[in-house]
């Protein structure tokens, strides 16, 4: 339930960092300038002593993490895959997160099993391991199909996980509305808007119904792309706090000396991982949003193996588009043109200068194409982007959260893999490959061909809309209002489809005006 009762919350967190020494780790590492420094020293040192003690034995900012509860491990996980822009000490600490998280009892385990399948475990599988992983929401234990012997992955969600969710998610809530109040800069930010689109996603995390199902969307998605796995699900042993899936053997992609001691090709994996990802983006505009080491392998044949489908993301054709040109035109070092598709795409106001938005960009960009990559502080060019979307009156596109911070993730489990690696280089071929096939004429006329065949389906109403479009045209003052220019755009393109005669340009138009 949200309320004022989340200050609560909110002032045990900065008392959990203070009384486990996460406070100090966390500012350092975000290289946090003085006056914020102050602030939060100032605002936790009160009330330590209000602060969860967590395990003594685990690091600072990991022991705050998890004894604060789930939604903050999440966050604990995305840093984890950016010891860039954390440090590596840090980074490491967090690793911890991904799937080394106290378990619950194997009894309490198959209790669950057998509360949602109806069926005594021992029925099912011959074997049913501890824990072998486990993360912020459900854990994993190896078991083995009595019937036919096959080694199976077997997800549990975690006891009363969406009560602990929903109390941390309030508490975001909150803050969210004090950034809000007391911030106005911020808004732009939308940060309650930010905390929804999170809500939703991990509410869909919570039903492993959804995740079978987004699993099984995926697989038919990625079954032809080379190098790359997913296990497959057993539906009749899934339910909505249980999932049964495939075993995956495979080394651990956040470990890099069992990578190395089974041969794999560290630098040829970070390049493949990178190109997965923006392969699923822009292809088919689904791809896996929690892509962290922890939900990946690397098979002993040299494959990339996936799984944990909690967090799926999907873009439409449209901002695919967008994004493909940003990345594009980074890539060839075209700030102008990057800059303009920014303003098109309606994400910099249009009050605002294009040439100096261009220019920022730069500033953004050169050091990247520039430096070694071992030489990027990527908290400092983050720090800078932040500044320039203020600058420039950016809004926070909901759309694009998970995109853009899974690209984050992405990139930092490719650089965990190979720290030298030119993420623009290696992603060069998949967005020109895109961008030939989804912007320039023959994606004018499969646009064209697509809303033919959507118009073709109105073929037995088109009269009368034509009809009505004319009455209310006849009916329209002399100076034509938007509603009125767009009937007529609309009636152009009727009679264009018609007549077979210039259909793709009244496409185009109709495109602008709507």
């Amino acid at each position: 339930m949200r309320g004022p009762h989340n200050i609560w919350r909110l002032i045990r967190t900065g008392a959990t960092l203070e009384r486990t020494g996460a406070m100090q780790v966390v500012l350092d590492a975000f290289e946090a300038p003085p006056p914020l420094r102050f602030v939060a020293r100032t605002l936790g040192l009160p009330f330590k002593w209000l602060g969860y003690k967590g395990d003594p034995d685990m690091p600072p900012a990991t022991r705050a993490l998890t004894a604060l509860g789930p939604a903050y491990i999440k966050f604990g996980q995305i840093l984890s895959t950016r010891p860039d822009v954390v440090g590596d000490e840090l980074a490491l600490q967090l690793r911890v997160l991904q799937d080394k998280l106290p378990p619950f009892s194997v009894e309490e385990a198959k209790a669950e099993v057998q509360r949602e399948l109806g069926v005594p475990v021992d029925q099912i599988f011959s074997d049913f391991s501890a824990p072998v992983a486990a993360a912020s929401i459900a854990q994993v234990h190896k078991a083995t199909f009595a019937a036919n012997g096959e080694a199976v992955a077997v997800k549990v969600l975690r006891p009363n996980i969406e009560k602990a969710f929903r109390k941390d998610i309030d508490a975001f809530y909150l803050a969210a509305r004090m950034v809000e109040i007391f911030s106005p800069g911020s808004r732009r930010l939308r940060p309650m808007e930010v905390i929804e689109h999170f809500d939703g996603v991990v509410r869909g995390e919570l039903d492993l119904r959804l995740e079978s199902s987004a699993a099984s969307e995926f697989a038919a998605n990625t079954k032809d792309d080379e190098g790359f796995q997913l296990p497959v699900i057993k539906w009749e042993y899934s339910a909505r706090r249980v999932m049964t899936l495939e075993w995956a053997d495979g080394a651990p992609m956040g470990d890099n000396d069992a990578i190395d001691a089974a041969g794999h090709d560290r630098v040829h994996l970070s390049e493949r991982v990178l190109q997965l990802f923006l392969n699923h983006a822009l292809r088919d505009g689904y791809f896996h949003a929690d892509m962290h080491q922890g939900n990946l392998k690397v098979a002993p044949n040299g494959d990339v193996i996936a799984y944990d489908f909690g967090i799926m993301g999907h873009i439409d054709e449209y901002t695919r588009r967008v994004y493909a040109e940003i990345l594009f035109g980074f890539i060839r070092k075209d700030y102008k043109r990057v800059a303009e598709v920014h303003f098109e795409a309606g994400y910099v106001p249009a009050d605002k200068d294009v040439d100096e938005f261009a220019r920022a960009l730069r500033a953004v960009g050169e050091p990247i194409f520039g430096m070694d990559a071992t030489k990027i502080s990527m908290g400092r060019l983050l720090n800078y982007l932040f500044e320039v979307t203020e600058r420039f009156g950016m809004e926070t596109r909901t759309e694009l959260i998970l995109l853009q911070r899974t690209m984050v993730v992405v990139e930092g489990v490719a650089r965990s893999l190979n720290p030298q690696i030119n993420i623009w280089q290696v992603a060069s071929p998949i967005v020109s490959d895109y961008i030939s096939k989804s912007i320039g004429p023959k994606a004018v006329l499969s646009d064209f061909a697509k809303t033919a065949r959507v118009i073709a389906r109105f073929g037995p109403r088109l009269p009368a809309m034509v009809e009505t479009a004319l009455v209310r045209q006849s009916n329209a003052e002399e100076t034509p209002t938007r509603r009125g220019l767009a009937e007529r755009v609309f009636l152009a393109v009727v009679l264009g489809i018609s007549v077979g005669v210039g259909g793709a340009a009244c496409l185009i138009l109709v495109d602008f005006v709507f």
